[in-house]
C-alpha cells in the first residue's frame, strides 16, 4: 500500500483584536472538549478490552532519509505484535523505499516531500490506524525490540510514554558531551516551565495513544517535534511515563541532526509553548518507570548495515551440473 497525502496543516490562530477571535476561541474549546470526551471514552474501552482479552492494535512510524543500508536491521527487529509499519519518506535519493518493500512487503509507504523530521512524523501519525502509535528512527540507533515496553504501559492506562537514556537501565553510545550538556539544560528549562520531571527531553523514542493526537495539535517541522510532543502532552494533562532505553550508534552514514541549529529550534519551541499555550487542564507529571516485564526478541539479528544491491538483486543459487 502506498499512501500519498499532505501533511496536516498547522493550527491557525487569529491575531489579537480580530473580530473573529471570540468565535475562534469557542471553536477551539469545542474541539478540545470533543477530544477530551474521546480521551475518556478510550479509557472505558481500554477497561473493557482487558476484560475481553482484546489487545489494542499497534502502528509503528519510521521517518527515513537515505537509510537504505540501515533500515533492513530495523525492519527485521520489529516484534510480531506490531500491526502496521509506516515508512515516511519522499526525499531519499538512495533505495530506501525499495529496500523497505523488499525486506517487509507489507510495509506502507507515506510520501512526504516537506523537509524535516517533524513533517514526516505528522504525516505518519495522520496515516496511522492503530490504537497505539510508536515512533522510532530508521538509522538503527533505536531498537524496535523495545517497543513492547511502550505498548505495555499504553495498554495499562498511560497516554504518552517516552524513552529516557538517563533512567536506571538506560544509556547511550551516541550522545556526545556537548549534546548531553545541551539536552540536560533544555530538559531543565522544560521542567521549570511546565512544572514536570522529565529526565530526557530530546529523545524521539515515543509511544502514544492515537486518540490523544487531537489534544496535541502538532505543528513542528524539524527535530523539535520531540520537544513539542513532550511539552504538549504535559500541558494537556496526559498520563505520562518514561522508560529506560539504550541508544546505539547509527549503523552507517551521518546523522541529520545539527547540534546548534536544532538546539536553537528546541529552545524556540520551549519559549513558544510556555508563552502561548493556555491549557484548560492541569498537566501530569512524568512518572519514572523501571523496566517492566517484557520479553525481548529471542532471535539474534546481526546489527550491521546491509548492502541494498544484495537485497534488491539477489544472486541466484547455482544448481549442480547433471552427473556431478
Amino acid at each position: 500500500m502506498t499512501y500519498l497525502g499532505p501533511t496536516p496543516a498547522a493550527k491557525t490562530v487569529p491575531s489579537h483584536g480580530h473580530p473573529d477571535q471570540g468565535h475562534q476561541d469557542h471553536a477551539n474549546q469545542d474541539q478540545w472538549e470533543d477530544a477530551r470526551r474521546e480521551h475518556n471514552e478510550w479509557h472505558q474501552d481500554l477497561a473493557a478490552a482487558h476484560t475481553t482479552g482484546r489487545h489494542p492494535s499497534v502502528s509503528l512510524v519510521i521517518p527515513t532519509l537515505n537509510e537504505a543500508r540501515n533500515l533492513p536491521w530495523v525492519l527485521r527487529r520489529i516484534p510480531d505484535f506490531v500491526d502496521q509499519v509506516l515508512i515516511v519518506d519522499g526525499r531519499s535519493v538512495d533505495d530506501t523505499v525499495e529496500v523497505a518493500r523488499a525486506v517487509r512487503p507489507s510495509v506502507e509507504i507515506v510520501l512526504e516531500p516537506e523537509k524535516g523530521k517533524g513533517a514526516a512524523i505528522r504525516a505518519g501519525f495522520a496515516a496511522s490506524t492503530g490504537d497505539l502509535i510508536v515512533m522510532i528512527d530508521g538509522d538503527g540507533s533505536m531498537d524496535p525490540g523495545e517497543i513492547g515496553w511502550y505498548t505495555a504501559l499504553l495498554s495499562s492506562g498511560f497516554d504518552f510514554v517516552k524513552g529516557s537514556r538517563y533512567l536506571t537501565g538506560g544509556t547511550s553510545d551516541d550522545l556526545t558531551w556537548l549534546r548531553g550538556q545541551g539536552n540536560r539544560a533544555l530538559t531543565g528549562l522544560a521542567n521549570a516551565a511546565c512544572h514536570r520531571h522529565f529526565s530526557d527531553l530530546c529523545y524521539g523514542y515515543v509511544g502514544l495513544r492515537r486518540q490523544c493526537l487531537p489534544l496535541l495539535e502538532l505543528s513542528s517541522s524539524g527535530f523539535e517535534i520531540e520537544t513539542e510532543l513532550a511539552v504538549r502532552a504535559s500541558l494537556a494533562g496526559l498520563r505520562i511515563a518514561e522508560v529506560p532505553t539504550h541508544e546505539w550508534n547509527r549503523l552507517s552514514g551521518n546523522s541529520n541532526l545539527r547540534t546548534f541549529r536544532d538546539g536553537w529550534r528546541v529552545l524556540h519551541t520551549l519559549v513558544r509553548e510556555w508563552s502561548a499555550w493556555d491549557s484548560p487542564t492541569a498537566g501530569a507529571m512524568a512518572e519514572s518507570m523501571q523496566r517492566i516485564h517484557y520479553q525481548e526478541l529471542p532471535v539474534d539479528i546481526s546489527r550491521s548495515p546491509s548492502d541494498p544491491a544484495e537485497l534488491l538483486h539477489p544472486t541466484p543459487l547455482l544448481r549442480p551440473a547433471m552427473g556431478a
